[in-house]
């Protein structure tokens, strides 16, 4: 017999040679029909795998990440199938699941285009429909190259090849398909139901501009249709949102082939930025952060010293000064800490914040780079905080704080993510398991949910990792608080105790937003580019109707901006109608219309004057807000009587 626990604690046994699927279909029926794949012992598991005596087992279902990505795995799979099927010289490649789907790398003569998706589907629910029993087998090294050698599949031969020694080789099949795979997958292929097709790109084998470009095709797999119909107008909304087509229908940003991966920003982004930055500013100037500037480029010995050296050197940019190796630096730390060692520090200093908007460098692949979500030059909102040992917890909750300030501020919902210490890391186990356990205990007296990362930590701490969600449902990794007991080791921090001794500090790494770049990204898809009228870069446009209003409104516009009010003049020829089409495209929250009627002399206040602006409802919770409606046109502003909840709609 073959005893296990399961995820209550409960224990069960069952019968020697007794495989997982088995396990759950004699503990319920119904579950049985949900479960994708196990968990054993921490490991994710096949359910044609038998049991282990004496194993932890939790079964999971498509509401975890773990089922959505077997699903999905074996619908990239079955993709696969479906093309070999269709195009006989095609050579595969690689096709993992990823973040709400999956892909397939292809090599063959044929162009796929969005055209082919609607065959391909087809033969794939032939497939889906043959209920095909996927299954699994380990082969050895010489049997596995002979495998995939017979049908010239050179890149699985390469890959074999490349595998260690002592590797298992394992490959599923489904039908007349085969697969060098690690696993794992469904039970037949039946189970995928409710998928789609969604995009083609070139993919360089490996990720190595060096080698082929292949063919990836993108598609997505969910449990129920309503699941994937849900998807799709999500992500049909999403596309709408593009920040990349935002930005250059507003002007905001671009990029250039002089500088791939190196944004860009036009004067409209720059006004976006420096609000978001005085956000950021003010918010940090509350929670007493003192902001401080580190120089981008450092030398190899500093590199070497932090560990970034060996840990993180592949995404790095190199120069050579006065004959010395230096580095283009990927993170701001170094530099915070070098800002520490210039002074002699007491337990009275404790604890001490330091914050920077911080431009770093990392190298990312050209195929990688994707708008300001993926670049290679950004600005780290970093900070960074050493204090006593007792300060801890502390100084993480009052971090939890800032962080729930700063995303409530924009409307957005969070989750966080605990990641554990990640197999290529520095340190004892006892310093990673108090820093794990210090920031568990103070996310869990915050009440704030949490998950486990396992694994995912940086390689000198624990951290936590903040997800927000926007408008549309979407998540986006943002902010991370990474405790760190070992970088004050290694560049011999120190301050004086209270007994007259040299101690050591401990160091928190966090930063808010983690890209301003991304984040701007993240706010114009949020907005759908209408920010709120304290970020938006021009809060009101003033057209005029014809040539003979354009004095008024020159004049209108120096009264605006002396009040600090971030306004545009229209001064080009075009219609009326263009020019309010065109200020929509740009998201203005308001337009002023000047025409005869607003330059005649007394006009306002009037009764019947609010005719002239069009534009968004103001939350009144910003002091920025009420700045704007200080002017108006002859110096009075006035409040439309009609009102939504708590949002005011104001006309000149």
């Amino acid at each position: 017999m073959a005893e296990v626990v399961l995820k209550d604690g409960s224990k069960r046994s069952f019968a020697d040679g007794c495989t997982l699927g088995e396990a759950v279909a004699q503990i319920s029926n119904s579950l049985a029909k949900k479960v994708l794949v196990a968990k054993v012992n921490g490991n994710v598991t096949d359910l044609r795998m038998p049991l282990v005596n004496g194993s932890e087992v939790e079964f999971l279902t498509f509401d975890s990440q773990e089922g959505k990505n077997t699903l999905r795995h074996t619908a990239s799979h079955i993709m696969a199938q479906a093309v070999r099927r269709l195009f006989k010289d095609v050579k595969i490649a690689i096709g993992p699941a990823i973040e709400n789907g999956f892909y397939y790398d292809f090599d063959t003569e044929h162009r796929f285009t969005k055209d082919d998706f609607a065959t391909i589907e087809a033969e794939m629910h032939k497939i889906v429909k043959e209920n095909l029993p996927v299954t699994y087998e380990v082969i050895s090294r010489d049997a596995a190259l002979k495998l995939f050698g017979k049908e010239r599949e050179s890149y699985k031969v390469e890959l074999i090849k490349e595998l260690p020694a002592a590797a298992t080789i394992s490959v599923y099949r489904q039908g007349e398909f085969y697969d060098l795979c690690a696993g794992p997958h469904v039970m037949t292929t039946g189970q995928v139901k409710a998928f789609k097709l969604l995009s083609v790109a070139g993919a360089y084998w490996r990720g190595d501009e060096k080698n082929k470009m292949l063919q990836r095709i993108y598609g997505t797999a969910f449990e129920k249709q309503s699941q994937l119909d849900e998807y799709l107008k999500m992500r049909e909304e999403a596309e709408k949102r593009d920040h990349r087509k935002l930005g250059k229908e507003m002007d905001l940003f671009s990029f250039h082939e002089e500088g791939p991966g190196f944004p860009f920003f036009h004067p409209k982004g720059m006004l976006l930025r420096q609000n978001l930055l005085a956000f950021w500013n003010e918010l940090h100037d509350r929670y007493e952060y003192d902001q401080i500037s580190t120089p981008i480029i450092l030398n190899r010995q500093l590199w070497e010293q932090s560990g970034h050296w060996d840990h993180y050197r592949e995404n790095m940019y190199f120069t050579t000064i006065d004959d010395a190796p230096y580095a283009i630096k990927p993170m701001n730390c170094p530099g915070g800490i070098l800002v520490y060692k210039s002074n002699v520090h007491s337990y009275r200093d404790f604890p001490m914040r330091t914050a920077e908007l911080g431009l770093v460098h990392r190298h990312e692949l050209h195929g990688a780079l994707h708008g300001l979500f993926r670049v290679r030059s950004f600005t780290q909102d970093d900070a960074h905080i050493f204090m006593l040992p007792s300060q801890m917890k502390q100084e993480i909750t009052g971090v939890l704080d800032l962080f729930h300030e700063a995303y409530s501020a924009f409307g957005l919902e969070y989750h966080v993510e605990l990641s554990t210490r990640p197999e290529n890391s520095m340190g004892s186990d006892e310093i990673w398991e108090l820093a794990t356990k210090t920031l568990k205990e103070a996310i869990e007296e915050k009440g704030v949910p949490y998950q486990i990362n396992e694994g995912d930590g940086a390689f000198y701490g624990p951290k936590l990792d903040f997800h927000v969600k926007d408008s549309i449902g979407r998540t986006w990794q943002c902010g991370t608080i990474q405790l760190d007991m070992l970088m004050p080791e290694r560049f011999d921090m120190t301050y004086v105790g209270e007994d007259g001794q040299k101690h050591r500090p401990v160091m928190v790494h966090r930063a808010c937003f983690g890209s301003i770049e991304r984040f701007i990204g993240i706010l114009v898809e949020n907005y759908a580019g209408a920010f709120p009228v304290w970020l938006a870069p021009i809060q009101v446009k003033i057209l005029p109707i014809s040539e003979k209003h354009m004095a008024y409104a020159a004049e209108l516009r120096k009264k605006f901006k002396k009040a600090g009010i971030r306004v545009e003049l229209d001064e080009s020829n075009e219609k009326i109608g263009y020019k309010i089409r065109k200020a929509q495209i740009e998201k203005v929250p308001y337009m002023a219309v000047i025409g005869d009627k607003e330059v005649e002399p007394a006009r306002f206040p009037s009764a019947t004057a609010p005719k002239v602006i069009w534009g968004h409802n103001v939350p009144m919770n910003s002091l920025r807000i009420l700045k704007i409606f200080r002017i108006a046109v002859r110096g009075n502003i006035h409040k439309n009587k009609s009102c939504i909840g708590s949002s005011y709609f104001y006309v000149f």
